[in-house]
């Protein structure tokens, strides 16, 4: 299974992802994790996105395509892959387009996760994670069982992201649609674009996207 997921920020493409991972038993690629791994085991390519990091630059689109096509030739990509924020583009959608092409592979669907604005505004306004595992929590839609203790690991301590407000999604989601979501076309126009209601519970959203992949 070969995927990509669509969606603005807050949509719940990184949570859909690691819930289709384990179902399919396929990794989970986002750019920011693949330039990290990239950077950590000093492959060429990764240092040279080090360099540009180092600098205080935007890593370019050559080397963002550059690690993907790196970590899509390792070994636990072979039977499949999600790309969670790749690409943002059309210009890396063309190069990701080559690149599978050049590797022998294609892709199996693109996915939109779609969503009302100011829903996903207050969405995301809401969420927090625990300190010490990551796992996600809502003011409104997720609290802890406990009051102050992470259902997962027992921790006492959580975080939000500083741009997890109300003014600064909004920036977000005018990027988005000005660079990303003409990527739904693209992907429409050669047949492989499937919507699905981002709007809902997290396990009936789930069960509509198993439903499109099966």
């Amino acid at each position: 299974m070969r995927l990509i997921l669509l969606g603005p920020p807050g949509a719940g493409k990184g949570t859909q992802a690691k819930l289709l991972l384990d179902h399919y038993s396929i990794p989970q690629l986002s750019t920011g994790d693949m330039l990290r791994e990239a950077v950590a085991a000093r492959t060429e390519v990764g240092l040279r996105a080090k360099a540009v990091m180092d600098a205080g630059k935007l890593v370019s689109d050559e080397i963002v395509n550059a690690i993907v096509s790196e970590r899509l030739d390792q070994p636990d990509c072979a039977n499949g892959f999600i790309l969670d924020g790749y690409p943002r583009t059309l210009q890396q959608a063309d190069a990701l387009g080559e690149m599978l092409t050049s590797k022998g592979i294609g892709l199996d669907c693109v996915v939109e996760l779609e969503v009302n604005d100011e829903q996903l505004v207050e969405r995301v306004a809401g969420r927090f994670t625990c300190a010490k595992c990551g796992e996600g929590y809502h003011d409104t839609f997720k609290q802890p069982k406990v009051a102050d203790t992470c259902d997962r690991c027992g921790n006492h301590e959580f975080k939000r992201r500083p741009d997890d407000n109300a003014e600064t999604m909004r920036t977000r989601l005018q990027a988005y649609y000005k660079e990303t979501s003409p990527l739904i076309g693209y992907y429409y126009a050669k047949g492989m674009l499937r919507k699905v209601d981002g709007m809902g519970e997290i396990g009936a959203i789930q069960t509509a996207i198993r439903k499109v992949l099966d």
